[in-house]
């Protein structure tokens, strides 16, 4: 049996594993801003799930998130970072608190929880630690570059953490969905304050006003849970996880064409280099 903490359990990809992972018998500390949304967990698992407030901003509720999921299970076996939420705006229109916040919740909270349950995983010498980026990371649309960056740091701080931990018997892999049937694009969306007119076809055009997707995603959220235990229980889990029809194929895309653009410009790459 292992015990699992999950961020953002409130609703979405977090509670359909929060729900997934206590039904198979694992231990879970389910965790969400207003602990009343996770409190029917606790209720339906009494034995095996630890209801607890925790905003990822604030170190104290970190901490004692931790301490008292020890204290109940003896340890943390796994890590899942999924507290978060979308951000959308022109760079040019992006305030800077909601900007400092973003990366607040979605990189540095990410890496506080890291820092938190890495001396228990270190001294047990096993241990998963798994970050939800996003698809968004790699596609960046217009609109979306501050969200982009914050997912895009997650996801290089993983792969660096994944070769630090590793000879410790510790995993680290970052995943990236596509479109889920979430709250994502609807309650957990925020925007800047103010829109450019200058950039209403591009940033504007996925303003939550303008934006249709919500709702009509491809990505089942429960489908995504029973994935991730299977990858995460898996003996050797890849650096990167993508999620969704959509995701693959976006992916695919992008590194086709990168490795084109990487051929195309390869004389001019490889001119920088001292003459023997």
């Amino acid at each position: 049996m292992s015990t699992w903490l999950i961020t953002g359990c409130s609703s979405g990809l977090g509670r359909a594993l929060a729900e997934a992972v206590l039904e198979r018998g694992d231990n879970a500390i389910v965790t969400a801003r207003d602990v009343t949304s996770v409190e029917d967990l606790a209720e339906t698992f009494p034995d095996t799930a630890l209801a607890l407030a925790l905003d990822v901003t604030d170190a104290d509720q970190i901490d004692r998130a931790v301490t008292r999921g020890i204290e109940r299970f003896e340890s943390i076996d796994v890590l899942v970072n999924n507290a978060g939420y979308g951000y959308r705006a022109a760079v040019e229109e992006g305030d800077d608190d909601h900007v400092e916040q973003l990366f607040a919740t979605n990189f540095f909270g990410a890496v506080a929880m890291i820092k938190a349950v890495l001396p228990g995983m270190r001294a047990q010498r096993s241990g998963s630690i798994v970050s939800i980026s996003s698809i968004g990371a790699r596609i960046s649309p217009a609109g979306s570059g501050y969200y982009a960056a914050a997912k895009a740091a997650l996801e290089a701080m993983s792969v660096s953490l994944r070769r630090e931990v590793g000879p410790l018997g510790i995993t680290a892999m970052a995943v990236e969905p596509g479109g889920f049937r979430t709250e994502f694009a609807g309650r957990s969306l925020h925007q800047s304050r103010e829109a450019i007119a200058d950039y209403a076809e591009t940033a504007g055009a996925r303003r939550k006003e303008n934006d249709t997707a919500h709702g009509t995603q491809p990505g089942d959220p429960a489908k995504a849970a029973e994935a991730l235990i299977t990858v995460i229980e898996s003996p050797e889990p890849p650096v990167l996880l993508v999620l969704g029809s959509d995701a693959y194929g976006s992916l695919s895309e992008i590194l086709q064409a990168q490795q084109a653009e990487l051929e195309e410009w390869k004389d001019t790459t490889l001119s920088t280099d001292f003459s023997d």
